[in-house]
C-alpha cells in the first residue's frame, strides 16, 4: 500500500521520498503548490490543502502509513494567522483523516521548538515541557500540534512524534533559510557573523530516524534526533577548509545584532523575501543549546554522521545545482 507523505517537496520530504522510492515502497506526496522537490521522480503526486479535509481524506484513501511534514516554518511571527492554522488546524484534519481512513502508523514531524528552552543551562529531552503561549508563534503552534497528536493516541490513533533540530543537508531544493546562510557563506555575501550557534541535524539522519520509529516505536512515543551543536562561525571554518572560502573577520554579539534587527526585516519586505535576521533567528541561536538524543539511541539505534560529512555534502550538492553560481 501507499505510503502518504505530506509535505513531500520540502527539504526532509524530499529527502524522505527518495529514501523511500529506494526501498521500493510506494509513495504518494500530497502537495500544496510547490513540486520542485519531487519532479521527475515515479510517485504519484497529489495537489492539496491540508486545511481542505474533504480533499485530504480523497487522497489518503488506501494509504497504509502516513509521514505529516507539511508545516509553516516562520522566525516572522503569525502576521496573517497561517502558522496557526496549517501547524495546527492541519494537524486535526490529518489526525481525523488518519482515523477515518483506518491509517495503520502516523508519524508526525514536530520540532525541538516544541520544547521549552527554559532552563537554558540543562539538557532538553522528550520529558521537557511544551512551549507555551508565550513562546514565539512558530514555538507555540508546534507544541499545540504534537499535543493534538498524543491525545489523539489516547483515542487509539498510532502515532509518533519526531523533533528535529535545526535541518541541514542535500535535496535542499526551496532553498531552505540555512541553505541560504551555507550559499551567502560561500559567495561572501555576509559583512559579519553573528555569535551564538545551534544544533544541526542532516536531513537524511532526520529521514533514518522517522522509518526506525515506523518500524520500532511504540505509539504515543515521543523522539528529538539532534545532530551536533555548532557555532555559525564553526560552520564558516569548515567551509574554508573545504573550498578555501573565507568568513567575515568579525563576530556581532547578539546584543549587536539586535540593533540590526528592524532593517533586515525591513529590507527583505522591500525585496519581497523573507528575512535571515529575526529576533526570533537570535533567540533560536541563543537556546537549545544542550539537547539529548539518548532517546532514539537506545530505542531506535538513531546516530547522526558527523557535521563535517554534512556540510560536505550539502556544499557539493548547492554546487551541483547551480545555487552556488
Amino acid at each position: 500500500m501507499n505510503v502518504f507523505v505530506t509535505g513531500a517537496s520540502g527539504h526532509i520530504g524530499a529527502n524522505l521520498v527518495r529514501e523511500l522510492i529506494r526501498l521500493k515502497r510506494p509513495v504518494r506526496a500530497f502537495i500544496h503548490e510547490d513540486t520542485r522537490g519531487v519532479q521527475g521522480l515515479d510517485i504519484d503526486i497529489v495537489k492539496g490543502d491540508i486545511l481542505d479535509y474533504t480533499g485530504l481524506v480523497k487522497a489518503m484513501k488506501d494509504c497504509d502509513v502516513v509521514y505529516h511534514l507539511a508545516a509553516r516554518i516562520s522566525i516572522i511571527g503569525d502576521r496573517q494567522g497561517m502558522v496557526r492554522r496549517i501547524n495546527v488546524k492541519g494537524t486535526q484534519n490529518i489526525i481525523r483523516a488518519c482515523r477515518e481512513c483506518r491509517i495503520r502508523r502516523l508519524i508526525h514531524f514536530s520540532s525541538i521548538h516544541a520544547y521549552s528552552p527554559f532552563p537554558l543551562n540543562q539538557y532538553i529531552d522528550e520529558t521537557r515541557s511544551f512551549s507555551n503561549a508565550r513562546s514565539p508563534a512558530y514555538d507555540c503552534s508546534k507544541a499545540d500540534g504534537a499535543r493534538e497528536v498524543l491525545e489523539a493516541v489516547k483515542s487509539g490513533i498510532d502515532a509518533v512524534v519526531i523533533s528535529p533540530t535545526a535541518v541541514i543537508g542535500p535535496n535542499d531544493f526551496k532553498p531552505s533559510r540555512m541553505g541560504n546562510v551555507l550559499i551567502k557563506l560561500y559567495q561572501r555575501k555576509f559583512i559579519s557573523l553573528i555569535k551564538g550557534g545551534y544544533d544541526w541535524v542532516d536531513a537524511r539522519d532526520v529521514v533514518r530516524g522517522a522509518l526506525l520509529a515506523e518500524e520500532k516505536a511504540e505509539a504515543g512515543s515521543q523522539f528529538i534526533l539532534s545532530g551536533h551543536w555548532s557555532s555559525i562561525r564553526e560552520i564558516a571554518e569548515m567551509i574554508r577548509e573545504m573550498r578555501g572560502i573565507k568568513p567575515p573577520f568579525f563576530t556581532a554579539p547578539l546584543w549587536l545584532a539586535s540593533l540590526a534587527v528592524p532593517f533586515s526585516e525591513a529590507a527583505a519586505l522591500l525585496r519581497g523575501k523573507n528575512a535571515l535576521l529575526t529576533s526570533e533567528a537570535l533567540r533560536a541561536l541563543r537556546t537549545h543549546q544542550f539537547i539529548s538524543r539518548r532517546r532514539a539511541e537506545e530505542c531506535l539505534g538513531y546516530s547522526p554522521r558527523p557535521l563535517k560529512v554534512t556540510i560536505r555534502d550539502t556544499i557539493e550538492w548547492l554546487e551541483k545545482k547551480g545555487f552556488l553560481d
